[in-house]
Formats: C-alpha cells, sequence, structure tokens
C-alpha cells in the first residue's frame, strides 16, 4: 500500500492573485518585450515596432492600448507636422524594471540561447529540410 501523503490539497490549488494578474498582462506574448524596451527609453511606435522584430503594427498597437489601459504606458501625440506618437512607461510602469532586469538574468543562467523555442524554431516535428 502506498503512504498517504499528508498536506493541504487546497493549498496546492491556490494561486498568488498578484502573480496571476501579472502574468495575465505581462505573460502575454509581446506585451513583456515591448515594456522592456520602453524601460531604456520612451519610444516612437514606428522605433518600437523595429525594436520587437515579428510583432504587426496591429498587434504592437493592441498590446500597446491593453498597457496603457492597465496603467503602465502612457500614449503621448505629437502634433507635428509630422504627427508622431511615442510612449512612455508611467511610474508604475517603471517600477518594473528591477523585475525585468532580475527576469533577464534568470534567463541568462537559466534558458540558454541554444534553446530552441516552438514559435521561433525553424524545424517544425515532421519537417524535413533538404
Amino acid at each position: 500500500m502506498a503512504a498517504e501523503q499528508n498536506h493541504d490539497s487546497a493549498a496546492c490549488k491556490r494561486v498568488d492573485q498578484g502573480i496571476t494578474r501579472v502574468f495575465q498582462l505581462l505573460g502575454k506574448r509581446w506585451s513583456g518585450p515591448i515594456v522592456a524596451v520602453l524601460v531604456e527609453q520612451p519610444a516612437y511606435f514606428t522605433d518600437l515596432r523595429r525594436a520587437v522584430p515579428g510583432i504587426s503594427e496591429r498587434m504592437l498597437s493592441d498590446r500597446l492600448a491593453e498597457l496603457g489601459a492597465a496603467g503602465l504606458v502612457l500614449r503621448e501625440v505629437d502634433e507635428g507636422p509630422p504627427l508622431r506618437v511615442s510612449y512612455r512607461l508611467t511610474e508604475a510602469g517603471a517600477a518594473l524594471e528591477p523585475a525585468l532586469r532580475e527576469l533577464a538574468q534568470w534567463a541568462k543562467v537559466h534558458l540558454p540561447e541554444s534553446s530552441a523555442w516552438p514559435e521561433t524554431s525553424l524545424e517544425r516535428p515532421g519537417r524535413v529540410r533538404a
């Protein structure tokens, strides 16, 4: 007979609500890299698009709107000419900098660049390369 484990199974099911909210927002594809770019300095929309390879204009616009609604990013319009839109972090967004730096350091140690991620891998299961 297997030994019965003595633990509170309800405790295993609880996830910190703060962690849940953070990952609901920053865990979305592209959100973290956008914030990471803006931690360095404010940026125009076109500069953000160049800084985050692979993101479409529509996705960048959507993510910036979400980050703005969450109070992390401010959108500022320079009437020009030419009309330009820039984005910068709010105080709350800028407060993410230490956590982002820690995550970047953790990734350097625990997620080597040679790791192949499914979204970025050129080789997919079942695909034969010539």
